[in-house]
């Protein structure tokens, strides 16, 4: 296994050295797709949009490669397994634009899917980037019992890791939920707040001018998704022996 590992790693390094990043293409490209969002200037712009992405690619390549440094679970994936597509789904939305500008990756254990919890990049211009980490869905009852029932039992644990001084300066803990305790659970416990949550993330804003400069931008995002780590190995190990539902 490792030698598959140090295998695909050198294939990364080989790639992202035959490949000048640059951070400010997607942000313009990103910016032009949003004041155009039609299909007729996403095809005539096919070119941009390949240099783009490649950029996009290339970047999130480079963040496995350093956060496979401290969380081996990640590893060995492929970028190109990890991003989404900017293709709208419209049918139940009021907003007919056909396309999200915003490229997007989540760097987790089973690749993109949502369980186990992974490493979430958005790049979309005008200040709409983030960093984010942790259950974002809502939708999996038995992955919210999961997770309810483990902070019910580890609220000593999860207190910790939400109370980390260097954790709390980046972050604040975010999800939806309840008005009220759900049935089944203590009013009173010491975790009752967190308990009401019925997804449990992390986002970090990101401006303009820090993700155009790619250095600065890959030291900060590397450093963010490190202290994210004992939140997420908490998480999994709620989550752990989950299936995600047949579709």
């Amino acid at each position: 296994m490792l030698g598959i590992v140090n295998a695909r790693i050198g294939n990364r390094l080989a790639y992202q050295k035959g490949t000048d990043m640059n951070t400010r293409i997607i942000l313009d490209y990103l910016k032009n797709l949003s004041e155009n969002n039609n299909r007729e200037w996403y095809h005539a712009h096919k070119a941009e949009y390949k240099e783009a992405n490649a950029r996009f690619e290339a970047l999130v390549q480079e963040l496995i490669l350093h956060i496979g440094k401290f969380d081996s679970s990640i590893l060995p994936r492929e970028a190109k397994e990890l991003t989404f597509k900017l293709v709208r789904d419209t049918r139940f939305s009021n907003d007919k634009s056909p396309y999200n500008p915003a490229f997007r990756a989540h760097i987790g254990p089973r690749g993109k899917l949502p369980v186990p919890v992974g490493y979430y990049l958005v790049i979309k211009p005008g200040g709409q980037s983030f960093l984010g980490g942790g259950l974002f869905a809502d939708m999996f009852k038995e992955a919210t019992s999961m997770v309810r029932d483990y902070i019910a039992s580890n609220g000593g644990e999860w207190e910790k890791i939400l109370h980390d001084p260097d954790f709390q300066k980046a972050f604040t803990l975010r999800g939806t939920a309840l008005k009220n305790v759900p049935a089944g659970y203590d009013r009173e416990h010491p975790q009752a707040e967190y308990l009401k949550y019925k997804s449990w993330y992390l986002e970090y804003p990101l401006g303009d001018d820090m993700v155009a400069d790619e250095e600065r931008f890959l030291e900060e995002a590397v450093r963010l998704f490190r202290l994210m780590k004992p939140f997420h190995d908490f998480l999994n190990r709620a989550l752990e022996g989950f299936q995600m539902p047949a579709r």
